[in-house]
């Protein structure tokens, strides 16, 4: 895939947030690994819903019926989005909740003496839950570890983590604090081998990198709509062997068809609208930078728009990589090699010498770079490189709207912070 083709000014466009300036600053959003902007699309779906079709649905009036189509047409843009079917899409607030509920059925059967295996690089979002789950069942959780010099997993482990009482493996595809890229399919073979359930946390990755459960192998896999440019809510893929056995937990006249089966309660029909604007804006970017026609499906056409943004993105990684390693006192959190871009999404995090993380995305954002300090819910890897009570890392993260002047821009401004 080449770059050549990638038309920067006119995905910035569809942005309108990226032309606001302060006192006559341009803002510099790095802050994507925590939420991303939104296309205008987004915003406009969202509002026509909220002015014209403002109703639950189910019922027999027009602005009813709009709200069905809308959740259908949400369900089957994000089954797109994920390689599923439109039945094995439960949408919710965030991932964070949508794992909490799932993790109270998949648990349920657990008895004392089973197994679960959590690793040491995930967001707690993917680990808290099951965590908890576990105490409540008397289970025992193990732990896959990474290697702190390659921030990748150790997967000589698995065969000494992973056995016959092992009943769920849950992991990420992309590291929201290394932004390494695990192989999933891999951990994911190794649970399905012995029957467990198998969990993949895709929040970081999905911005990035076209997602493809049936590739994975995986029964569970959530993601974040505000983290690939749209609004606050979280899609959860269920794989049908497993949603069908999982008894759900919800009220009891509510349906047990799907969407409904496993879905808490009423949906936010808007969130749902500006989810499928957000896998929209993707298609587009297969349409206008990838090469694809208007006539290729809607799942064709967010492949080459991710496809087309990764290609874009690893030249902005590249740029990084150069200017960033060669800052005097600066120890990057990461893969580094620049011939092993594939390994990583464009989320980088770091410390200076001389400054605080917190110190350093302050003086950042006095010259309007946003990015963030902290450990961002990467509880055990932060601890597990003793970090945590350290202040964590300052993290910056590259966007497909991201330009190379800003790369450029933010490498000068922590250049003068490392002095």
């Amino acid at each position: 895939m080449t770059t050549a083709r990638w038309d920067i000014e006119a995905v910035r466009a569809a942005f309108p947030a990226l032309a606001i300036a302060d006192n006559g600053k341009s803002r510099v959003y790095l802050d994507a690994p925590g939420g991303s902007q939104v296309p205008a699309r987004v915003v406009e779906r969202m509002s026509e819903v909220m002015l014209r079709s403002c109703a639950n649905e189910g019922g027999a009036f027009r602005t009813s019926h709009d709200s069905d189509r809308i959740m259908m047409g949400a369900h089957a843009a994000a089954a797109a989005f994920l390689g599923a079917q439109p039945d094995e899409v439960v949408f919710g607030q965030n991932s964070t909740s949508l794992i909490f509920h799932f993790s109270r059925m998949v648990a349920r059967d657990w008895r004392p003496g089973d197994e679960i295996v959590l690793t040491r690089m995930d967001h707690d979002g993917n680990v808290g839950p099951w965590i908890i789950a576990a105490e409540e069942r008397g289970v025992t959780i193990r732990w896959l570890d990474f290697d702190p010099e390659t921030f990748e997993y150790r997967y000589d482990m698995l065969d000494e983590l992973v056995g016959p009482r092992t009943r769920l493996i849950a992991c990420n595809h992309a590291s929201n604090i290394f932004g390494t890229v695990n192989d999933v399919a891999r951990i994911v073979a190794a649970g399905k081998a012995v029957g467990a359930v198998t969990m993949v946390d895709a929040v970081q990755s999905a911005p990035h990198l076209p997602i493809d459960v049936a590739a994975m192998g995986c029964d569970l896999l959530a993601g974040s709509a505000y983290k690939f440019f749209g609004p606050h809510a979280g899609v959860m893929f269920v794989a049908a062997t497993l949603r069908d056995r999982l008894a759900p937990l919800k009220v009891r006249p509510a349906s047990f068809d799907m969407p409904w089966r496993h879905t808490p309660g009423t949906p936010s029909f808007e969130a749902q609208a500006g989810t499928q604007a957000a896998i929209e804006h993707i298609a587009w970017l297969g349409e206008h930078c990838g090469g694809t026609g208007a006539e290729a499906t809607l799942r064709q056409r967010i492949v080459a728009g991710l496809e087309a943004a990764t290609a874009y993105e690893a030249s902005l990684m590249d740029r990084f990589l150069a200017g960033i390693m060669s800052i005097p006192g600066l120890a990057l959190y990461g893969i580094v090699g620049r011939n092993r871009l594939d390994a990583r999404v464009p989320t980088f995090s770091f410390r200076l010498a001389k400054r605080s993380p917190q110190e350093i995305a302050a003086a950042l954002a006095e010259e309007n770079i946003f990015g963030w300090a902290g450990d961002f819910y990467a509880h055990e890897a932060s601890g597990r490189l003793g970090l945590r009570e350290k202040g964590g890392v300052a993290r910056l993260g590259l966007s497909h709207y991201t330009t190379a002047d800003e790369v450029d821009q933010v490498v000068e401004a922590v250049a003068r912070l490392a002095n």
